[in-house]
């Protein structure tokens, strides 16, 4: 009797272990989710940047380019 009560007693063991582990995933991949929220918000915003910087830089080639301009 007492093998059968010891298996019984490592699997809960071990159910309670891959449980533990489980919620470890879990917290580690809302943890990299949030950091990849954040970076892609970075990303977004340094694009919008670039964007604006490119258009000014246009408009300003563009005024130089315009017959007339200021030499």
């Amino acid at each position: 009797m007492f093998w059968p009560m010891l298996a019984i007693a490592l699997g809960f063991a071990g159910l309670a272990v891959l449980g533990v582990l489980a919620v470890k995933v879990f917290v580690e991949a809302r943890r990299l989710a949030g950091q990849v929220a954040a970076t892609t918000r970075r990303i977004n915003r340094a694009a919008e940047d670039l964007e604006r910087a490119a258009t000014t830089l246009a408009d300003t080639g563009e005024a130089l380019r315009q017959p007339g301009a200021a030499s």
